[in-house]
């Protein structure tokens, strides 16, 4: 019996090539990810002398943390088991064919006690695009082809951190909103930051330009902001989990209570009446 394999939603070439496209100074969701980062690290107020970090632009977190190890975001993480204290996966899951595995990989290169911060676009990002281009492209093809990669909604995405054995998962989404002078303005922004579609089932020659032109229509008519421009909305996703130590704070076990509720709440405990069928 031959095992199952992991679809590939995602083109590894293609996502390379458009990132190698990508330019310096239209990273700004980098730029976004690494203040959120900075910021959680401050709450936390540890200090982290091991750290890996698994990202697919180098050079930028390099710039941020010059003593970390790099790792890129292959389907298999170069990572060395339990050598770590802290990794930080840097706005790549989103890509990942495989996110829970991806996950899975890091706990076990964490050593015990051992942080993660996971930050990635999550499912709200460019729904505005996304709208856009598929009514344009129902309209005039009849049809729809994938665009953007398929991303998880907050309230399903703490689950991915359990699934994966982390304890104290938190997940937690922070809007960031860009404004353009045209959708088109946007699509060319995207191909600068590396972002542009990079997806297996892709269709693998160029966009119609009327469906790229009604696409533009339908956004400014929908999206268009007080200054005359359209927004995009970019959900930046933070998943927060520890590696299981001993010394972490364990759930009490069930009937090991030493108070009622009741008396906790400074209230009168009144019987439940069942009665018998």
């Amino acid at each position: 019996m031959t095992g199952m394999t992991m679809p590939q939603i995602t083109d590894r070439a293609a996502l390379m090539r458009n990132r190698a496209r990508a330019l310096p100074d239209a990273l700004f969701l980098q730029e976004h990810a690494a203040d959120e980062i900075q910021e959680r690290l401050i709450e936390v107020n540890r200090t982290f002398t091991s750290v890996a970090i698994v990202t697919g632009f180098p050079d930028f977190w390099r710039a941020r943390y010059p003593d970390a190890t790099i790792v890129p975001d292959e389907d298999t993480l170069d990572l060395k088991p339990q050598a770590y204290d802290l990794i930080l996966h840097t706005m790549c899951l989103h890509w990942a064919n495989d996110p829970v595995g991806q996950l899975v990989q890091a706990r076990h290169a964490l050593k015990p006690d051992g942080l993660l911060l996971c930050t990635f676009l999550g499912g709200q990002t460019l729904h505005e695009l996304r709208m856009s281009l598929a009514e344009a492209e129902v309209a005039i093809t009849g049809g729809l082809s994938p665009r953007v990669a398929p991303m998880g909604e907050i309230r399903d995405l703490g689950g991915l951190l359990q699934r994966a054995g982390f304890a104290l998962p938190v997940a937690d989404g922070t809007p960031l909103t860009a404004s353009y002078v045209n959708a088109f303005h946007l699509m060319h922004d995207l191909r600068k930051m590396g972002e542009n579609n990079a997806l297996t089932g892709r269709i693998k020659h160029p966009t119609r330009r009327n469906v790229l032109t009604e696409a533009a229509c339908i956004y400014a008519d929908n999206f268009r902001n007080a200054e005359n421009r359209v927004d995009a909305t970019f959900e930046l996703i933070t998943l927060t989990g520890w590696a299981p130590a001993e010394s972490q704070p364990q759930p009490l076990r069930p009937g090991s209570a030493k108070t009622r509720l009741a008396d906790a709440l400074n209230t009168k405990e009144t019987p439940l009446n069942r009665s018998n069928d």
